[in-house]
């Protein structure tokens, strides 16, 4: 890299950190011209779009906000800060059903972000509560809308959208009255609008039917009402809105707009999404230089500015120390593991003592401290929620009393992780509980159990196709099995 180029990253990147810290000081216009003047130097620089469509959302220029955001996505529309930022816009802008498709594809592609979960319900709450008049169109979103996807599950029978309008005869697909209107805001939906339609053409497919028995020409007939009822409705909220703006005796359907969301809140929720990220690409130092830099705002600021304040540093102490065992530092990552289990039991916030004590009993595995791990994780079990976590704890107990050669305390913490996991069919924990009862079985010298389930272990194997468990398990099935 030359000189002058180095010299206009580092510009670039210094005026990046200015917009970011005008945003969270809550300086917007001065955010705005910060983001404004990198755009300049780098115009297709997605997170600039992002901070500034942020900026302008808190501003209350919508319009500016979902621009950006649309930007932002231009040449990747899977960026789920785009999605987000796009429903946020909308949703602010009263175009909830729109909004409520995009927080909908943002949680498809990024399910562990709880925004888009929180979107959802706020959106659906909104238009329940807008929709008063009798006559008006009323949807009734069953699962995600996860058909929208530009891939080969547009078959899968995910959605089921009815109009729930007594007294009405089924309508036939028509086209939206305001064309222009739908291209703009469902974008890149506009193109599996048409595609769903090329799709009923092909006699071949629509005779087809799903693994569910359900007839993929309903499938594709569902999908499309979807897309059409939701142009609909936008325009007769709209239209209910010119008339009451026309008559104030009337009663309308009042889109109110939500003030938007504390700036401190959304920087915070947003950069535990990006620590997490980071660490979940690989990036264990950025994750762990970002989650310090946050820790250091939030001790800042005062328990009024952050009411939660001590739960948001439990989690960035379990966000560093997570980047820590990545970087394979296991005495500090410990230290801030124990830190977020203090401030948790200081909460009272049993979730947070349970994501601690994981990550504890996980350092002490990891280092040789069985029975450390053993201690801690036997704590947790009241505190386990679902089957899932409970087969893997009990498989993870079980993996250490078998490495302080305890192996009845193994066997049985296999056999009940075993138990957990059939209760939900996770064949890869089934296969992980079987071979640890087999290998506490084949240490107590109770060969036959050994065996039979080594055995039970292959068949899982075989079903999912896996050749590596398979070869692995059939090696140690072949010594378990006497001569």
């Amino acid at each position: 890299m030359s000189d002058a180029a180095g010299d206009r990253e580092d510009q670039f990147t210094t005026i990046v950190a200015d917009g970011n810290w005008m945003y969270i000081k809550g300086e917007y216009k001065k955010a705005i011209e910060s983001f404004s003047m990198a755009l300049t130097l780098k115009p297709d620089e997605r997170d600039c779009y992002v901070g500034r469509s942020k900026c302008y959302l808190n501003m209350g220029m919508y319009e500016n906000a979902l621009s950006d955001a649309e930007a932002s996505l231009k040449e990747d529309t899977t960026f789920f800060e785009g999605l987000y930022q796009k429903a946020e816009a909308l949703y602010y802008m009263g175009e909830f059903e729109f909004g409520l498709v995009f927080y909908h594809r943002g949680q498809k592609l990024r399910p562990q972000i709880q925004e888009f979960r929180l979107g959802i319900q706020k959106t659906q709450e909104a238009i329940e509560n807008c929709v008063g008049s009798p006559s008006s169109v009323k949807l009734e979103v069953k699962g995600d809308l996860s058909f929208l996807q530009k891939d080969e599950e547009r078959t899968q029978p995910i959605t089921t959208v009815e109009d729930l309008t007594k007294g009405k005869k089924q309508q036939t697909q028509k086209t939206p009255r305001n064309e222009k209107t739908t291209k703009k805001i469902f974008g890149e939906f506009y193109d599996d609008k048409i595609y769903l339609e090329s799709l009923l053409q092909d006699e071949g497919l629509v005779r087809g039917k799903t693994k569910g028995g359900e007839s993929l020409k309903d499938v594709i007939r569902s999908s499309l009402t979807y897309l059409d009822a939701c142009t609909e409705f936008s325009n007769h909220e709209k239209l209910i809105n010119e008339q009451g703006r026309e008559n104030k005796t009337q009663q309308k359907c009042s889109k109110s707009r939500p003030r938007a969301p504390s700036e401190r809140a959304n920087y915070l929720l947003k950069s535990l999404d990006k620590i997490d990220a980071e660490l979940t690409c690989g990036n264990a130092e950025g994750s762990l230089k970002k989650a310090k830099h946050v820790m250091k705002l939030v001790q800042r600021w005062s328990e009024k500015e952050v009411p939660n304040k001590q739960e948001v540093l439990g989690s960035l102490h379990s966000c560093i120390g997570n980047a820590l065992v990545n970087l394979g530092d296991m005495d500090k990552a410990l230290v801030h593991h124990q830190k977020d289990l203090e401030l948790a039991k200081q909460c009272n916030h049993s979730g947070a003592m349970s994501r601690a004590m994981d990550n504890i009993g996980k350092v002490y595995a990891q280092t040789g401290h069985f029975t450390l791990a053993i201690e801690i994780w036997e704590k947790k079990i009241p505190l386990v929620r679902g089957a899932l976590e409970k087969t893997w704890l009990f498989h993870e107990i079980g993996w250490c009393y078998l490495k302080l050669d305890r192996y009845e305390e193994a066997r049985d913490y296999g056999v009940r992780s075993l138990a957990a996991a059939d209760e939900i069919t996770d064949y890869k924990w089934q296969i992980n509980a079987n071979v640890l009862v087999a290998q506490s079985e084949m240490k107590l010298g109770n060969l036959e159990s050994s065996v039979a389930s080594f055995e039970r272990a292959l068949t899982q194997a075989e079903l999912q196709e896996d050749d590596y468990v398979m070869n692995s398990i059939q090696k140690a099935l072949d010594e378990a099995k006497p001569q």
